[in-house]
């Protein structure tokens, strides 16, 4: 199956959500190249990118089940096609 490779932005401003959105990366971890989190505590939120390299449907189930999550929004960006 052809993949292709995103970056997935989550904001996470409920900190009680940030389990929830930890055991959905635990879920899709074969898939993730790599990940960087940044508290900021200035801002009271917490941000985490997700680097994949996945099939769409896959980075785009993904996607929304973390954007459904209480205090978290997501934008989801993919690399050109080749």
């Amino acid at each position: 199956m052809e993949t292709r490779t995103a970056l997935i932005a989550i904001i996470v401003k409920n900190n009680e959500s940030v389990n929830s959105v930890n055991t959905l990366l635990h879920e899709y971890r074969d898939y993730i190249i790599g990940r960087m989190g940044i508290p900021y505590h200035e801002k009271q939120v917490n941000i985490i990118s997700i680097a994949m390299d996945a099939p769409q449907d896959v980075i785009n189930t993904l996607a929304g089940k973390i954007g459904r999550i209480e205090g978290v929004t997501t934008k989801t960006v993919y690399a050109p096609e080749d």
